[in-house]
């Protein structure tokens, strides 16, 4: 990096392990980022009159050239295990290291063409399973997985919910690799 890291914390007293995690994130971020020109860390604990149970907030600002910035901003909201501050960590800076890939992807030139999205309705879901089929308008069946379903919608699916998809050709045929639930006043 360009600039030293600036690290802040805020409404906390950090450990030697929060430091030394911070330390390990940030080489490993200079390895997907050669390019980064400057990076500001701000971890900031939970509201003093609230400790137990409440999660840490961890700020990332990372600028790379052409004018780049990166902003990641994780906060209440996200999963139980962030009440721990080297996960709350962990997980912004993984998430930095998704941004910065395709950042260096879009500068390649390697990102991908969007498909054009189906339109359908789930037309199967066995009970228990991770798996379902979409009817499409023309008639066709096409599978999904759990994981093809966006923001975790997946547990909120019916037989009958209107979705919007990417179709793609699968090793069984055709597959949905992105389907996005449709509510009465367009997608989700």
């Amino acid at each position: 990096m360009q600039a030293p890291v600036e690290i802040a914390f805020r409404r906390f007293e950090p450990s030697d392990e929060i430091r030394s995690e911070i330390g390990r994130q940030i080489s490993r971020l200079e390895k997907f980022g050669p390019q980064i020109t400057s990076c500001n860390v701000v971890i900031e604990g939970p509201p003093a009159r609230r400790r137990r149970g409440a999660l840490f907030k961890v700020n990332l600002r990372i600028a790379m050239p052409p004018r780049r910035k990166i902003v990641i901003s994780k906060a209440h909201d996200d999963s139980p295990e962030r009440e721990y501050a080297v996960v709350a960590v962990r997980q912004a800076f993984d998430e930095a290291i998704r941004q910065i890939e395709d950042v260096a992807r879009e500068t390649r030139g390697d990102v991908k063409n969007h498909l054009p999205r189906g339109r359908g309705r789930v037309a199967k879901l066995p009970p228990g399973e991770d798996y379902g089929f979409i009817e499409t308008a023309d008639g066709r069946a096409i599978y999904f997985h759990r994981h093809a379903v966006q923001e975790g919608a997946f547990e909120r699916l019916a037989v009958g919910s209107d979705v919007r998809f990417v179709e793609e050709e699968g090793e069984k045929g055709p597959q949905a690799s992105t389907i996005r639930v449709v509510g009465r006043h367009g997608p989700a």
